[in-house]
C-alpha cells in the first residue's frame, strides 16, 4: 500500500511537470482566464473616461485621419478647461507635421495643460523619445512621454501590461504612480472591467463641443474607430476585442488600484496540481471505479467553482494544469484498476469459458432441433402442394440471397431464409382437392385457399423464437401486393414488412419456374420478364430488382447455363404462388 502510494505520488508529480511545460495547456490556461472574465461580467468603473476618435468624429468634423494637430490642441484645451484630473493622449506625435504652426499650437496647448502624458511606440536604447521634438521640450512643457506598447501572448492577445518598455515607463505604470501605489513587479494582469463601452466613452467630436462631463476624470484620448485598425484581442468579457484606448484605460484602472488580480506563486500552483491529481487514485481505491470517477468529476467541478470565486475576489489560481492532472491521474488509476481486476478474473474466465462452451454446444443442439422441427412442419404443409417438397429449399435459399443482395446483415438474412420455409404452413388445413385442382378455382374455393394465410399466422402467433416470429410476419404478408390489391389485409407499399415483400417475389418466381398441378414450368428468362412486368404493382421494385440481380448472378456462375424446364402457361384464374 505504501509503495503504491509513493509510486502514484511520483507519477502525479511527473504528470504535473509535463503538463505545465506543454504549450497546449498554456493556451488552455489563457482560455480559462478569458472564461473567468466572462463569468464575472461587467464591473464598476469610476474616475476614468475615454475620448474616442470614432467614425462619428470623422463625419461631424468633416476630416479624415490623421487629424491636424490644431484639432488635438483644441481637445487638450477643452479638457483642461473642463478640469480633468489627467490627460492621457494615446496618439503618437513623434514626427513633425507639414505645418510647424500646427506643431507649435499643440505644444502650447500641452504646456498650458501641464502634466499631459503622451503615448509613443518608439523608444531608443536609453529610454528616450522624439515626441514633439524630444524629452527636453516635453519636460519644459510639464509633459511626459510614456510607452503605449503591451506584451502579447502566443496567440497575439493582450492580457498584461508591463512596468516599462526599453527603459521608458508605460502609460498605465506612469498614471498609476501618480494616482496610486508604485508598481514593483515587471508586469501584471490587466483587470478588464467589462466589454467595450464599460469604461464611459465619448466621441471626440462631441467633447470638442462640451467637455463638462469629464470634470475630475482621468481621460484617455485615442482611436476607437475600427477603420483605424487599433483593435486587439483581449481577455475582456464578450467578444474580447477592445480598441487601444480602452485597453489603456483598463490597464490604468488596474495600476491605480494596485493590481487587484494577483496570480498565486508557481510553487503553490504546483502543490495544488499534485494534490488534486493525487486524489484520483485514492478515490478509485476507496470508492471503486464508477463512484470514484463520479467523485473526481465532482471534485473537478468544485475546483472550477472555487477558482472562479477566488478570481472574483482577486486571486488567480491555475486551472488547466490541475484539472488535466486530475483527469490523467484518474485515467491511469482506472487503467491500473482494470489491469488488476483483469488478472483476478483470469481464473474465473477459464472456468466460465469451459462452462460457456458446454452451454453453447447444448444451445446449438437445441437450435438445430428447433430448426429441424420447423423444416418438418413446413414440409408437412408443402407436400400437399409439391410432392417433392423441394419448393421450400429453393424458395428459402432465394429469400436469403435476396436479403443479402438488399444489404441486410447476414444474421438477419439467415433468419429470413429459415423463417420463409413456413410461408405456406397454413396449407395444412387446405383440402388436397383444392391444392391439386388443375383447373380454375371457384370463388368459394379461392376463399378457402386464401384462409391458409390467416390460419398459418395464428398457428405461429406468440412464439418466443426469433425464427418463428419472422415466419409469422412472412406467412401473414407474403400475399400482400405493392399496389394494395393483395390479401389478407390489403397492405400497400412499405406498409408491407420487408420480410413479406422478399418472400412474395421469391415465392412467385419459384412457382413460375417449376411445374405445379395447375401449370407447367416457365423458363427462367420468361419468369424474369414477368417479375419485371409486375415490379411496382405486385412487387416492391427494389426487392424485385434484387431478385433479378440474384438470378443473373446465378446464371453467370453457371457459365450462362440456366435450368430451362419445358415452357408453358399458368392456368387461367390461378395466380402463381397462390
Amino acid at each position: 500500500m505504501i509503495r503504491a502510494a509513493k509510486v502514484t505520488g511520483a507519477l502525479v508529480a511527473l504528470i504535473v511537470l509535463v503538463a505545465a511545460l506543454t504549450p497546449v495547456l498554456e493556451r488552455a490556461e489563457l482560455a480559462t482566464l478569458d472564461a473567468r472574465f466572462d463569468v464575472r461580467g461587467k464591473q464598476p468603473v469610476s474616475e476614468l473616461a475615454v475620448v474616442g476618435i470614432d467614425e462619428n468624429s470623422f463625419s461631424e468634423l468633416n476630416t479624415q485621419w490623421p487629424f491636424p494637430r490644431t484639432l488635438h490642441a483644441q481637445m487638450v484645451d477643452k479638457l483642461r478647461e473642463a478640469g480633468v484630473r489627467q490627460i492621457v493622449y494615446d496618439v503618437q506625435f513623434t514626427e513633425p507635421s507639414e505645418n510647424p504652426d500646427d506643431d507649435l499650437a499643440l505644444y502650447d496647448a500641452i504646456d498650458r495643460a501641464e502634466g499631459v502624458i503622451l503615448a509613443t511606440g518608439e523608444v531608443d536604447d536609453q529610454g528616450g523619445t522624439r515626441v514633439l521634438g524630444g524629452d527636453e521640450g516635453l519636460a519644459e512643457a510639464g509633459a511626459r512621454a510614456a510607452a503605449s506598447t503591451f506584451p502579447t501572448d502566443s496567440g497575439g492577445a493582450i492580457r498584461r501590461f508591463a512596468r516599462e518598455d526599453t527603459g521608458l515607463g508605460t502609460i498605465p505604470a506612469v498614471v498609476g504612480e501618480r494616482f496610486g501605489p508604485p508598481m514593483e513587479v515587471k508586469d501584471a494582469l490587466i483587470d478588464f472591467r467589462g466589454p467595450t463601452g464599460t469604461i464611459p466613452t465619448y466621441s471626440f467630436a462631441d467633447v470638442l463641443q462640451d467637455a463638462s462631463k469629464l470634470r475630475d476624470q482621468i481621460v484617455v484620448v485615442g482611436a476607437t474607430a475600427p477603420s483605424l485598425q487599433d483593435v486587439h484581442p483581449t481577455s475582456a468579457p464578450g467578444e474580447g476585442q477592445l480598441p487601444g484606448a480602452e485597453i489603456q484605460a483598463n490597464a490604468i484602472w488596474t495600476a491605480m488600484n494596485d493590481r487587484p488580480l494577483r496570480p498565486i506563486p508557481d510553487w503553490l500552483a504546483f502543490v495544488i496540481a499534485v494534490a488534486l491529481g493525487s486524489l484520483a487514485p485514492l478515490g478509485v481505491r476507496a470508492f471503486g471505479p464508477v463512484r470514484g470517477s463520479v467523485l473526481m468529476v465532482v471534485v473537478g467541478a468544485l475546483y472550477l467553482v472555487g477558482a472562479q470565486l477566488a478570481f472574483n475576489s482577486g486571486t488567480v489560481v491555475t486551472v488547466a494544469v490541475p484539472v488535466v492532472a486530475l483527469a490523467i491521474a484518474l485515467g491511469i488509476s482506472l487503467l491500473a484498476r482494470a489491469v488488476s481486476e483483469r488478472s483476478a478474473r483470469t481464473r474465473a474466465d477459464r472456468y466460465n469459458a469451459e462452462l460457456e462452451a458446454a452451454v453453447h454446444a447444448r444451445t446449438q443442439d437445441l437450435a438445430a432441433t428447433q430448426l429441424e422441427v420447423v423444416l418438418r412442419l413446413a414440409q408437412a404443409a408443402e407436400l400437399h402442394d409439391d410432392d417433392t417438397g423441394e419448393h421450400l429449399d429453393r424458395m428459402s435459399r432465394m429469400c436469403g440471397d435476396v436479403a443479402l443482395e438488399l444489404g441486410l446483415p447476414p444474421t438477419r438474412a439467415e433468419t429470413i431464409r429459415y423463417a420463409s420455409v413456413l410461408h405456406d404452413v397454413g396449407k395444412i388445413g387446405v383440402p388436397d382437392s383444392i391444392l391439386r385442382k388443375p383447373a380454375r378455382l371457384t370463388p368459394d374455393e379461392m376463399t378457402t385457399m386464401r384462409k391458409h394465410v390467416v390460419e398459418g399466422a395464428l398457428l405461429l402467433e406468440g412464439s418466443p423464437s426469433p425464427v418463428l416470429q419472422v415466419a409469422e410476419i412472412i406467412v401473414d404478408t407474403h400475399h400482400e401486393r405493392w399496389d394494395g390489391t393483395g390479401y389478407p389485409n390489403g397492405l400497400r407499399g412499405e406498409e408491407i414488412p420487408l420480410e413479406g415483400r422478399i418472400a412474395a417475389v421469391c415465392d412467385v418466381f419459384d412457382a413460375l419456374t417449376h411445374q405445379r398441378p395447375y401449370k407447367p414450368a416457365w423458363t427462367v428468362e420468361r419468369a424474369c420478364e414477368e417479375i419485371t412486368r409486375l415490379r411496382g404493382t405486385h412487387f416492391d421494385p427494389v426487392v424485385a430488382d434484387a431478385l433479378l440481380a440474384v438470378v443473373r448472378a446465378r446464371a453467370n456462375q453457371d457459365h450462362g447455363e440456366a435450368s430451362s424446364p419445358r415452357p408453358g402457361e399458368p392456368a387461367a384464374g390461378r395466380p402463381a404462388g397462390a
